[in-house]
């Protein structure tokens, strides 16, 4: 992954996290300035866990494609852990969990590994959810049977399903690449990981400075419509700016990308929103530094992730697996 694409992508996102932390750091010694110290200490802790996690990533890349999928596999097992905790369970449902937490979830993994779209596209959607279902009325407890099983199948489909379309990328042949040669494929992974981090940034700060109309305030106090057309707009913006570095793309064909995973990193971190208010918590747990837990940090990531991955395959017009 030494090509010059490959170092100008990373090289241009490490330049704007420094000049987003210098600004930040300065802004944090200078209160005088009239900005909202809250806002100040938000922003300075998202620039945080974004350096941890662009640490992390650039490891994984390094190091190469089954290292990146088993470092989503160990992310998607966590997220699951944490939507799961969040609302208590059965005994009941404790058997059919371990099978979804330690067969089930790294099984899908190692079929994403293998770049076998024919069977993990509906293993757990299918499979998983036929034995959950007969799991449990299998334990003999029928009280809240519907809700309980739902709730465990909407975990598997957002946190492990939909997650591992993202590392799924590096398995879509590149035209004029060969198949040890997957650094455009690394390059398609980045791209979608920074729109989605930027549309993410994007909301907050044009919410901040334009929001007026909530898109639905018992959900979210921070999402306005304002802050989607902003997001949306920039992001598009930025992948335009940025087509190069995805292999695939025209130059319409990423602007009209980087719209749509705005709009669906929207759509995930206002669902997941719903499903804390529904709990009654801030975050789904407190792993990463200013980001809460996990979950939070990939919500708009397990909704974009699909989307952008099909969208791909469109492009390319080539059959997974």
């Amino acid at each position: 992954m030494n090509d010059n694409r490959t170092i100008a992508l990373v090289a241009g996102v490490l330049a704007l996290l420094t000049a987003a932390t210098a600004v930040g750091q300065f802004l944090k010694r200078h209160p005088d300035r009239g900005l909202d110290p809250a806002a100040i200490r938000t922003f300075n802790n998202r620039l945080r866990g974004w350096w941890i996690l662009c640490t992390v990533l650039a490891a994984a890349f390094w190091l190469g494609t089954t290292a990146t999928v088993v470092l989503f596999g160990l992310v998607s097992f966590w997220a699951l852990r944490e939507f799961i905790t969040l609302t208590p369970t059965r005994k009941g449902d404790h058997r059919a969990l371990f099978w979804v937490f330690f067969l089930f979830t790294p099984l899908h993994y190692v079929l994403v590994g293998l770049n076998r779209y024919d069977v993990f596209s509906v293993f757990l959607p299918v499979y998983a959810t036929l034995f959950v279902l007969a799991r449990v009325a299998f334990a003999g407890d029928y009280k809240r049977f519907l809700e309980r099983t739902a709730k465990i199948q909407a975990g598997l489909v957002v946190c492990v399903y939909c997650l591992s379309f993202a590392p799924a990328l590096l398995q879509i042949p590149i035209e004029g690449a060969s198949d040890a040669d997957r650094t455009g494929n690394f390059r398609l992974l980045f791209f979608l990981i920074l729109l989605v981090q930027f549309a993410d940034c994007m909301q907050y700060v044009w919410s901040r400075m334009l929001g007026q109309r909530l898109v639905a305030s018992a959900v979210s106090s921070n999402r306005t419509w304002e802050g989607l057309l902003g997001s949306a707009t920039s992001t598009a913006l930025l992948a335009a700016v940025l087509w190069w570095a995805a292999p695939p793309f025209q130059l319409w064909q990423a602007t009209l990308a980087g719209l749509v995973v705005a709009v669906m990193g929207f759509a995930g971190g206002m669902t997941m929103s719903a499903i804390k208010r529904d709990r009654g918590v801030k975050d789904y747990g407190t792993l990463v530094v200013g980001h809460g837990g996990v979950l939070d940090r990939i919500d708009s990531m397990c909704f974009a992730a699909p989307v952008f991955y099909h969208i791909t395959l469109l492009i390319t017009g080539v059959k997974p697996g």
